[in-house]
Formats: C-alpha cells, structure tokens, sequence
C-alpha cells in the first residue's frame, strides 16, 4: 500500500439511531448502523475509512466517537435535507433474534455510495448489508483490491437473489449468519450450505452461529470456532458487524488474506464482538485500550486448545 492511501480498508455500510429494548434495559437514539460497528472495531488493528450517509440530524458527539478511533470520514455524506436512519427493535430470552419495530430508511432511500478517490485504491475493502445492486456500484468504483468481503440479509436473498448472486462471484469472501447460509444455498445442513456456497465463486464463507461460535468454509480448509464465554450479554446489536470488522481489520492490518490469517482473524473478531455485546451501543469496545483484545484472544486460544 503506498504511503499516499487514507485507508488500508474500506467500509460502505449504514450509520443509524438505534433504540434498543432487552432484557437488561433499554435505549433510545443511541448510536448504531453496519459501518459503525464494523469500522470502530476495524480501526483496532488498520487504518479504516467509512463510507455512508446521515442527517443533518447526526449530532457532532457521534462523529467524535469515529473520529477518537481515526476513522476516516471524508467518505460520509451528510444530507442537510434528511433524517439519518433510524432501526427500533427489541430481544427476549436468549436474545437470538432481535424483533424489529420500526425501520426508518430516512437519507438511506436515495443514498448512492460516492467512493473518495484515495477509498476506491483501498486494498482491503468490506461491503456491509445493503441490496447487493448498491454493492455492484461500490464494485465498479475500486480500482484493484486485494481482498473484498460482502454480507447480507434474508431480505435480499429473498427479493434479489440473482443481483446477490453476481456480487457474490465478484468477491473473495462472504460473512453471513447460518440462517442466511441456509436458505441462500437452499440446503438444510449447514455444511452442505457452506461447501454449496463455494461453489458460486467466494474463495471462503465465514458463517456466524451467535453464542454458537463461527464457521470458515474454504477451499483449503474448515475452521469451527466457539464465541468467548460470557456469563452475561447485554445487547447483541452490531455483534455480528463489529465481528467483521476484527477479521477484515485483522487482515487489512497484516496485509495478508490466506486461511491462516483468516482463522487468527476470526479469534480477534469474536473478541471484539465479545465486548460489543457486553454493553449498549459501542459503550462496551470504544475507547477500550489495545491490550484488552489481545489479552481475552490469548484466553480465548487457551480456552480451545487441546
């Protein structure tokens, strides 16, 4: 990477207010969103520029929060017209899934990624959630990545699979959740679901099992790993983005994408989501000195090792 670049790894996902109800209380207007989550975490290992959309409504405090992490904002557009978006939703029990109550697309409805030029030299770069004709855009903007990660929803596999599936041929990996992994492969069995998965064109499938742990699918390799044990969760929101965000900021930081460094990678990204999900919004890993991640990754090893 030439010393020129902003960013070793690009994000393009959302920015929100969240409000948020579990069993251990509840928030309003706190700060949430795909690129939020993931970029806080990436920036614990690389160099991290974000691109998304807000409000004239996103208040300089959230910024701030970014900002303390040296995420580069010069990719995030800020609508003076609209209102940022806004996600309600609430967990019970195990707190698995979370029901969503409202989702308000705001400035998300007409949003259209503009990549900065330094952005789209990115070599490492992650596309968060969004109908995967948005992430085809962000694809014909960069120049020649290294490394390019995708996610995505049910909602998508459901009313856009054929656009889904030309984005997946055109990345190297992909981060979904096992109910995800399921009904895109239409296979019942996760494994089958993985190995069929392959097949479409990513060089691996990193499947997420929430307190189950994850699951690497690769051509060379399989890797299952457990999620550090916690005896007390208190939101599960942005788990699953701040986890991408310690894999590709792993990598991006190494300058490396083999499945050895991937499944390193993975150890960093459920630590990281292990603090995530250990407070409300990102009070539970910003701010959090380096040396706490690398320490629960050395009690997570321990805590596999024969």
């Amino acid at each position: 990477m030439s010393d020129d670049a902003v960013c070793d790894l690009c994000v393009v996902g959302t920015l929100a207010f969240d409000d948020v109800a579990t069993p251990a209380g509840r928030r309003e207007g706190i700060l949430g969103g795909s690129a939020t989550y993931f970029s806080v975490a990436a920036s614990y290992f690389a160099r991290v520029g974000l691109v998304g959309v807000v409000g004239a409504d996103f208040p300089p405090a959230f910024r701030r929060v970014l900002e303390a992490h040296g995420v580069d904002l010069s990719g995030l557009e800020v609508d003076a017209g609209g209102r940022t978006f806004h996600w309600s939703g609430r967990y019970a029990g195990a707190m698995e899934q979370a029901e969503t109550l409202a989702t308000d697309l705001n400035v998300l409805a007409t949003f259209s990624p503009r990549l900065p030029e330094a952005f789209r030299r990115a070599p490492y770069v992650f596309l968060a959630n969004t109908d995967p004709r948005i992430q085809a855009a962000v694809l014909d903007q960069l120049t020649a990545p290294r490394l390019v990660v995708m996610d995505t929803m049910n909602l998508w596999i459901d009313v856009a699979r054929e656009p889904l599936l030309e984005v997946m041929r055109r990345v190297d990996g992909v981060i979904i959740n096992d109910a995800e992994a399921r009904a895109l492969a239409r296979q019942p069995n996760l494994i089958a679901a993985g190995k069929a998965l392959l097949e479409l064109g990513p060089r691996f499938l990193i499947v997420k099992k929430g307190e189950h742990g994850s699951f690497l699918f690769s051509r060379e390799r399989l890797f299952a790993l457990p999620s550090y044990p916690l005896e007390r969760v208190v939101d599960p929101t942005g788990a699953g983005d701040s986890f991408a965000g310690g894999i590709l900021g792993y990598l991006a930081g190494a300058g490396e994408g083999d499945t050895a460094h991937l499944c390193r990678a993975m150890i960093y990204g459920t630590v990281v989501a292990s603090f995530t999900v250990s407070d409300f919004s990102l009070d539970g890993l910003a701010g959090r000195p380096r040396a706490d991640l690398d320490a629960r990754a050395r009690e997570l090893e321990a805590f596999i090792a024969p």
